[in-house]
């Protein structure tokens, strides 16, 4: 059994048109979700669930809990794909124009930074709230963040480029030995 907090005006992404997401959560992994649309409150009853799907479904919930769309947070369910969430708050505490700054330098103007981290990484970015969630495969994941790291430690936004760009090449290499190795 997994309880998860969602904000409530996640609430309808999470359920979706006449239950349509939630509905296919439920037959894709077995479980059975009780979704408090008052209080953003999750319950995942995994009693006839595999725990592998159980867990992606928990992910999965968490999140477009954290401002994935549901299309977007489908990736979940690929085998080798992972979700993990930074908290911006472990990085400047409690000050909220600090966490407004660094928020806006993770996204970038009209949202480039972002797109890069995403494009050079191939993970994909939510930033919701004092959290950055990320989904993808285990260098992908690493690699964007690494890059909100740095962010978040005060790196120049070329610095963190330069880095993305040799990850990226790096990835790339990786790929093409796996290819020719099959």
């Amino acid at each position: 059994m997994y309880y998860v907090k969602i904000p409530k005006s996640r609430v309808g992404a999470l359920i979706g048109k006449d239950g349509a997401i939630k509905k296919k959560v439920e037959s894709l992994t077995h479980v059975k979700m009780n979704v408090d649309s008052r209080y953003g409150d999750v319950m995942i009853d995994d009693r006839d669930a595999d725990a592998y799907l159980a867990m992606k479904a928990r992910d999965f919930v968490e999140a477009v809990g954290e401002g994935f769309s549901p299309d977007r947070a489908w990736r979940i369910f690929k085998e080798d794909v992972y979700f993990e969430i930074i908290d911006i708050k472990e990085f400047v505490g409690k000050r909220e124009n600090r966490m407004r700054v660094l928020k806006g330098r993770i996204i970038g103007k009209d949202g480039k930074t972002r797109r890069i981290i995403e494009d050079m990484s191939g993970a994909d970015i939510s930033v919701y709230g004092n959290e950055v969630a990320i989904i993808g495969t285990y260098y992908q994941l690493e690699t964007a963040k690494r890059a909100i790291e740095m962010i978040l430690q005060g790196s120049k936004h070329a610095t963190i480029y330069s880095y993305l760009e040799r990850r990226h090449r790096e990835m790339k290499y990786a790929a093409l030995d796996y290819y020719y190795i099959q």
